[in-house]
């Protein structure tokens, strides 16, 4: 029986990428790395160190981690005006939340981009019984790690969760720590979010509804 329901944020439940790219190389530029936005998306998910270290080896550089620090400051000024909040993302929280079902946020992002995203999509905050950021873990996905210790901050068996995620390393992570997946075609197509192992795709988390029966008066 699932109880519980473990979101990645970009991709799923918004789409910021394309906005922390763009703040991302403005970053880049005051290390002397003239970088462009599409050469971050293959690291989208995977951690900081991997995301701008990638980026930074690509064209010579090395990682730093100013680099985060510049891209946020850059991202909190002007990237959250690009957020794209898919359509009915916070009524479908509340459903579900409402249908008995305990929600978690595992995200490769650091705290001031997950809460700054939260408040820019107008997500419901008190309808998640669990967010795990990057911050919070030694390894990032497609290690387990973060999707084990949002179930465990939910109080909810990993076998009991679905994780609905768009990117390979996510995918992987959440079947490795023994849960099932929705992948969401945000970024990879349906064929081959099923080839890695999800149960289900969607290019929707809408589909949950459809999946997920009310079990608010059997807990």
């Amino acid at each position: 029986m699932i109880r519980g329901v473990i979101f990645d944020m970009d991709g799923v439940l918004l789409n910021s990428e394309p906005a922390t790219a763009i703040a991302s190389v403005k970053a880049m530029r005051e290390f002397g790395l003239e970088v462009q936005p599409e050469d971050f998306y293959e690291f989208a998910g995977m951690g900081e160190e991997a995301y701008f270290g990638g980026v930074a080896e690509k064209y010579g550089g090395t990682y730093h981690e100013d680099m985060s620090k510049l891209t946020y400051k850059y991202y909190l000024e002007e990237g959250h005006k690009d957020i794209l909040l898919f359509d009915q993302v916070p009524e479908i929280l509340r459903t579900l939340h409402a249908r008995g079902y305990r929600l978690g946020i595992a995200s490769g992002a650091l705290p001031i981009k997950v809460n700054a995203n939260i408040e820019f999509a107008g997500l419901p905050r008190d309808c998640f019984s669990a967010i795990a950021t990057a911050a919070d873990v030694s390894k990032q996905k497609p290690d387990p790690e973060i999707f084990l210790l949002a179930a465990n901050r939910m109080g909810i068996p990993p076998e009991q969760c679905i994780v609905c995620e768009d990117a390979v390393s996510g995918v992987t992570g959440a079947l490795a720590g023994g849960m099932q997946v929705l992948g969401i075609t945000t970024t990879l197509q349906a064929t081959l979010l099923s080839e890695l192992g999800a149960a289900w795709t969607s290019n929707h988390i809408g589909k949950l509804l459809e999946i997920l029966p009310d079990i608010s008066k059997t807990i």
